[in-house]
């Protein structure tokens, strides 16, 4: 924060932690008194930034519930470029718990993803990495030297990946992350915001109701059905395999690599249902 006002001679105020997420993020107050949400990132990424500035900004005007990225800063942290946000602060919080009704609010504003990049030929396809490594993520020696069972979940993710494109087609808006962790919501239930847009992507907006998916928490079978309703009226299975395998390998080597037993147990769990 101290960074970020320096360079812009803005005079932010800290207002504590946010909740939840892997990462991390801050309350902050604008000298208005306007509340925002600061959040920052090692690496080259202000192009990176300023891209997904712009998305969003297409997205609000398309009636999508997404924050404004008011500041994008430059910084230099231990000599290394990194960059900073400042958004809106949307009303709202995230979840205590998951529900139909959350999950039927989170499907109705996820439909004004359609088509939203139809005019942004320049936003990258989102890859898939079935036979490759991702940036940080979707990592395949995890999988390969966890234990048998991982390494077979590997070996059948590696077989859809040589024969499936290595990204996806079409030009909706793709959040890439969406779960209950990445929505706001009233006193009501009704969602108010959708945040964390770091993985903005162009495709299949389906995907991501494979990412809600693997969300549902173990002991609602109810909501997991309606999900898995939902998603067979909407992909056919030769659609459908590579964006879960996908979505099996961000979330098994993710729980390795970060989570105890119990998480990759069950994400292993979800991931296999579709194994064929």
């Amino acid at each position: 924060m101290a960074r970020v006002s320096a360079a812009t001679g803005v005079p932010l105020g800290f207002r504590g932690r946010c909740p939840g997420g892997e990462v991390g993020a801050a309350y902050v107050t604008w000298p208005d008194g306007r509340p925002g949400v600061l959040t920052w990132q090692p690496g080259p990424l202000l192009d990176r930034q300023r891209q997904i500035a712009s998305l969003l900004a297409l997205a609000r005007s398309r009636g999508v519930p997404v924050p404004a990225y008011e500041l994008v800063v430059p910084l230099t942290v231990g000599g290394e470029p990194a960059v900073a946000v400042v958004q809106e602060r949307l009303p709202g919080s995230t979840p205590d718990r998951y529900d139909e009704t959350l999950v039927t609010g989170m499907l109705a504003a996820h439909e004004r993803f359609a088509g939203v990049l139809a005019d942004r030929p320049d936003v990258p396809a989102a890859a898939l990495y079935l036979t490759d490594d991702g940036p940080g993520f979707c990592l395949h020696g995890p999988l390969a030297a966890h234990d048998r069972r991982t390494a077979r979940l590997l070996s059948w993710i590696e077989a859809v990946g040589a024969v499936s494109p290595p990204t996806m087609t079409g030009d909706d808006l793709v959040h890439l992350d969406f779960h209950p962790g990445n929505v706001l919501v009233d006193g009501a239930g009704t969602v108010t915001g959708i945040i964390d847009w770091d993985g903005a992507a162009r495709g299949d907006r389906r995907f991501d109701l494979v990412t809600l998916r693997f969300a549902i928490p173990p002991g609602q079978p109810a909501l997991a059905a309606r999900l898995d309703a939902d998603i067979a009226a909407r992909l056919t299975v030769d659609e459908l395999r590579p964006y879960w395998a996908s979505m099996a390998l961000r979330q098994v080597d993710w729980a390795i690599r970060h989570h105890d037993a119990g998480t990759v147990e069950r994400y292993l769990t979800i991931a296999e249902i579709r194994v064929d």
